[in-house]
């Protein structure tokens, strides 16, 4: 089977990447991060203010902390939950968007690679869950991370958006099952992706009725298929 990327999807991961690694860095700060480990330094470095020598060793420092007087946008991160396991933020594409659009990330504290890695942890589905409850309506909140090969970043981030309008209607061509827990996603997803030969696979878990999930594997991009990932 083909794996087809999203451009659109991939080209603002990309153009993410380059604006952190060429465009927002203080001039007293003379750090290399590579592309695919900036969420990863975000993670380690960014999300804790009270690390030691925090605004000379993050690139994307928390609003909140106005290092070097930086406050725009896609210059900072903002933390929307942070706990000694997880952590969930703000993701550039909400950047110039209306007040309504969300879409978070939420990332491991521990470094785990994506969805195929061994040591990735069931509990990351309810914290996301917790998290996208608060920011949007039950009915409407895809939790999604993609593919190994659709992605451009290594360290596992869950997608926290919306579903688009037709999500609904095509969740049939991709054979979802049910699970009534987010305590076993991980396991689920494994053993259907399993059953549908997929080498890779991404995930979509959305609220089928209150306190019940429904769940995808799906060889391409969730993201992409499902979910209101921009806001234009």
């Amino acid at each position: 089977m083909v794996l087809r990327i999203n451009s659109k999807v991939l080209w603002l991961e990309i153009l993410f990447a380059l604006t952190v690694t060429i465009g927002v860095v203080p001039k007293a700060i003379a750090l290399s991060v590579a592309n695919s480990d900036i969420l990863w330094h975000i993670t380690s470095q960014c999300v804790d203010p009270s690390i030691e020598n925090y605004c000379s060793q993050c690139m994307l420092p928390r609003r909140d902390t106005h290092c070097g007087g930086i406050n725009e946008c896609k210059k900072t991160n903002e933390v929307w939950v942070l706990n000694k396991e997880y952590v969930a933020i703000r993701d550039i594409k909400m950047c110039g968007c209306p007040v309504d659009f969300v879409h978070g990330l939420a990332m491991p504290r521990d470094i785990v690679t994506g969805v195929e890695d061994a040591n990735r942890q069931e509990g990351i589905w309810k914290f996301s869950w917790d998290v996208a409850i608060e920011r949007m309506e039950p009915s409407s909140i895809a939790l999604v991370v993609n593919p190994k090969s659709q992605r451009t970043q290594n360290q596992l981030h869950i997608h926290l958006v919306r579903l688009d309008k037709n999500a609904r209607g095509n969740f049939s061509q991709y054979s979802p099952v049910h699970v009534d827990s987010l305590e076993h996603v991980w396991a689920v997803a494994e053993k259907d992706a399993k059953l549908k030969e997929l080498s890779e696979y991404g995930v979509l878990v959305a609220q089928s009725a209150p306190g019940k999930y429904i769940l995808i594997t799906t060889p391409n991009s969730p993201e992409a298929a499902f979910t209101q990932w921009a806001c234009n």
